[in-house]
């Protein structure tokens, strides 16, 4: 968010006055110079060096306008980043019972999904930057944990971007059956299998790569039409298995439970942890804030609609589905991911069933196509922020989007893909829920620090709403964290930890690199008696998240300063 300064000028401080900071990037204009600060108690280094003028392009012709997402692309996107539809719920009720199933797809939102989407309501439009929860963090907590938070996600998004092309194929061999894992193997590489399914996944990758290249609106539009596709087939399946809800006198909650010696309490426990899956994502779009028509107005309003449509569309074809009963092959005690084919099939026919296994091909790929747009642009800020090389972030001429760091990112992507990468999905709750405390606690140190920050979405209801945010999404990620422990054991928690390990040894060795190239930039370019303006680290698309630099730098919680 820019700084409330002249932007053809500067800081107020460098217009005369006041004092300004020794820092160099706490200017917030990519068009400021040092030769336009005209107060004796300026004190930037290089403010008398004689300077080289650069001409500077008007906006419209600097930078190509990409296509926007307005607001129904918005909800799509906020759709597919969090959802994708019904797809994927199954086994919430062979683990925890019909009744406890339909009870959660209620209760969940309230605890977990809601007090998320308030928060990314509330920074998404105070702080409508591209690189969305990077610069809330940033700006809140510092670079130190903004570093955390990039890094962690970005790598969290290895093995959770895997699972969509993973998703896309077993559907299709639903299908077809050659495309199976490991069913009809191309060729082999020191040991490592080619087959037809690792194929398909990377042609799905790189098909949603290319759109994705065109940027975040085209993504929008075809997300819009991606929802069409995916809802379409569980409208059906709902009104059809309502139908034999009224028709046969069921009761789709007869049962609370999965197993009569089940307790409640467990069940609910066990019902939690996976439902949190289904209802984890609500940031995901603030990365592309930058792309959106409108944040401020639009994204509270997209949140809205995002949570109405996806616990809907949790709700009534699970209802519908339960028609089925509870015994024989499709009944919901062996109810698996994908069940929902079979499903259909019983309940109307094989023309049904086929089209809810399109409608999980479509979902898939649109999860795939609208995480990508979300998860690319991480390395991107990182890159923008130095921490990474600047070619990560360069942008394409044409559609000014990051290519390498989307083209990056699917080549990751499409490693991870391999079978053998699978289990390590078992930190991704880890990874997530420490994502979310840290935009929690950027919120809580922005409402003390910046209390005149402007916010065009405030939470209501003051500080009880944000302890009341605090503690339930506090208790739910550390219960998450130790059902996952009694799930999965200490190799959870192992791999959690070498990555946060690996993620905090990074940040001052990078920090350190970093400070290092600017510092030599500034030597040369002091020592030729010329400061170009990308010396401040604002050229580009880093004049949008100067002003959270400024900020951040306040914290003081950095041991490299750049």
């Amino acid at each position: 968010m820019r700084a409330p300064s002249d932007p053809g000028r500067g800081p107020p401080e460098c217009q005369g006055g006041g004092e300004t900071s020794d820092r160099l990037n706490d200017c917030p204009s990519s068009q400021w110079r040092p030769d336009s600060c005209t107060s004796h108690s300026c004190r930037h280094p290089i403010a008398k060096v004689k300077m080289t003028a650069i001409p500077v392009a008007p906006p419209e012709t600097r930078w190509a306008t990409p296509k926007r997402v307005s607001l129904v692309p918005l909800v799509a996107l906020i759709f597919f980043g969090v959802s994708g539809g019904a797809y994927g719920i199954e086994p919430l009720f062979s683990t925890s019972g019909p009744g406890m199933g339909i009870l959660l797809i209620l209760i969940a939102p309230l605890i977990y999904s809601v007090p998320h989407a308030l928060v990314c309501a509330e920074l998404g439009t105070a702080i409508p930057v591209e690189g969305g929860y990077y610069h809330w963090v940033k700006r809140g907590l510092g670079r130190f944990w903004a570093f955390q938070q990039g890094v962690l996600q970005w790598v969290c998004s290895f093995v959770d971007m895997a699972l969509y092309p993973v998703m896309f194929t077993s559907y299709l061999s639903s299908l077809i059956s050659a495309v199976a894992p490991g069913e009809h193997v191309l060729f082999e590489i020191a040991g490592l299998k080619i087959d037809l399914n690792w194929v398909i996944c990377v042609g799905v990758i790189v098909i949603f790569t290319l759109l994705n290249l065109m940027g975040a609106g085209w993504v929008g539009d075809s997300s819009v039409v991606f929802a069409i596709i995916c809802l379409t087939p569980m409208l059906i399946l709902t009104a059809i298995g309502g139908y034999h809800l009224l028709t046969d006198g069921i009761n789709p909650v007869s049962q609370l439970t999965a197993e009569e010696g089940q307790s409640t309490w467990n069940a609910f426990g066990s019902g939690l942890f996976i439902v949190m899956w289904n209802y984890s994502g609500w940031d995901s779009v603030s990365t592309v804030a930058g792309e959106m028509e409108n944040p401020k107005k639009h994204l509270p309003k997209a949140l809205f609609w995002a949570v109405l449509l996806i616990v809907v569309g949790y709700l009534l074809p699970s209802l519908g589905a339960l028609a089925v009963g509870a015994d024989g092959d499709n009944g919901w005690k062996s109810w698996k991911d994908g069940a929902f084919s079979d499903i259909a099939g019983q309940l109307a026919g094989p023309w049904l069933q086929y089209t809810v296994t399109i409608g999980g091909l479509f979902a898939s790929v649109a999860m795939f196509s609208a995480l990508l747009a979300s998860y690319s642009r991480l390395p991107s800020a990182l890159s923008r922020d130095g921490y990474l090389p600047g070619w990560v972030s360069k942008e394409s001429k044409r559609y000014k989007m990051p290519m390498a760091s989307i083209i990056g990112s699917s080549v990751i992507y499409a490693l991870f893909c391999f079978s053998s990468f699978s289990n390590l999905v078992i930190f991704d709750v880890f990874l997530t829920n420490i994502g979310i405390l840290l935009e929690v606690a950027a919120l809580i140190m922005l409402r003390i620090r910046e209390p005149e920050l402007e916010r065009p979405y405030k939470i209501p209801g003051g500080w009880w709403s944000i302890g009341l945010i605090t503690v339930s999404l506090t208790a739910v990620s550390v219960w998450a964290a130790i059902e996952q422990y009694d799930e999965e054991g200490a190799k959870a928690v192992i791999l959690c930890l070498i990555v946060v390990g690996i993620s905090l040894v990074l940040y001052p060795l990078l920090s350190l690199r970093k400070a290092a190239k600017q510092s030599a930039a500034l030597d040369r370019a002091v020592a030729n008696g010329t400061v170009p303006g990308e010396v401040y680290g604002l050229s580009g698309s880093q004049r949008d998240s100067a002003h959270s630099d400024k900020a951040a730098a306040a914290t003081g919680t950095d041991s490299v300063e750049a």
